[in-house]
């Protein structure tokens, strides 16, 4: 292949990626309605007049470099889909996007295995923006014990592992209300991102079997404080308390996109039964 065959070839592909960006003006206007703002609200939090505002979102002007990225501060637009509205602009993505693994990474992925070892010996385990498990402490795998490979190896989905009637579902003691939790949270979190992947995942959970019909649209009860998962084990029911942990300020899209959920004991049963099983690690 020749270099001119190679370049054109390059000018194509880049031209088809183009196109399948949508302008940066429709962009902005569908973040704006996905927060529920209207012109006024995010041109009075942005600090522009409403004209410019409405100008850029139809098109008939084009927003600086740096009005790209206050109206997307504004509108807590992830950092990946300020890449896209930069992109969509005319100007270079800003925000590098890198594994765990690289060595760019080495300081944040050790401060993440220090929490995870440190949560030991109650569960702990980071994921990314779909869900996927990157990294876990010692006892997770041994709260996975006997479930399917398929559901099991990499790459894993804790939602998907977490309600599948081969998952951890059955093992579930309140997995009427652990359902409606997760749920309700994904729901959420595809409001928030308008992430295709997210929603996809959302209609495919949503359609698994519900024990005892049970609603399918996820209900919790009225002024819940948190829902605990109650999980069936080989040494006794266990009690868990989650929360979510994520990085401060991050400039990196892995970054900004990974959450490190932790579990708590829930009582004092669960506490011992997990104390005694983390003997089995040494």
């Amino acid at each position: 292949m020749t270099p001119q065959v190679m370049a054109t070839g390059r000018r194509l592909g880049y031209r088809a990626r183009m196109q399948q960006i949508q302008p940066v003006g429709t962009q902005l206007r569908e973040w704006r309605q996905r927060r529920r703002l209207s012109q006024l609200d995010l041109a009075s939090h942005a600090e522009v007049s409403t004209r410019h505002l409405s100008c850029l979102e139809t098109g008939r002007a084009l927003p600086s470099r740096e009005m790209v990225l206050r109206l997307a501060d504004r509108l807590e637009v992830p950092l990946r889909e300020r890449n896209r509205l930069l992109t969509a602009a005319g100007y270079a993505p800003l925000y590098r996007e890198h594994a765990l693994a690289d060595p760019e990474m080495r300081v944040p992925a050790q401060a993440v295995q220090l929490v995870l070892a440190s949560h030991e010996p109650f569960p702990a385990l980071a994921v990314d923006r779909h869900w996927t498990m990157l990294a876990s402490n010692r006892m997770v795998p041994l709260l996975l014990q006997g479930l399917p490979e398929a559901l099991t190896a990499a790459p894993l989905n804790v939602l998907r592992l977490s309600l599948h009637p081969d998952g951890l579902a059955p093992r579930i003691v309140n997995l009427p209300q652990w359902r409606a939790h997760l749920l309700h949270r994904l729901r959420h979190q595809v409001a928030a991102s308008g992430d295709p992947v997210l929603a996809a995942l959302a209609e495919e959970l949503r359609g698994y079997p519900v024990p005892g019909g049970e609603p399918i649209e996820p209900v919790l009860p009225d002024g819940h404080v948190y829902v605990p998962l109650q999980l069936h084990t080989p040494v006794g029911v266990l009690g868990f308390i989650s929360t979510v942990t994520v990085f401060g300020t991050p400039t990196d899209i892995t970054l900004s996109e990974l959450a490190l959920e932790t579990f708590f004991a829930a009582d004092e049963s669960t506490a011992r039964a997990l104390r005694s099983l983390a003997e089995t690690l040494r």
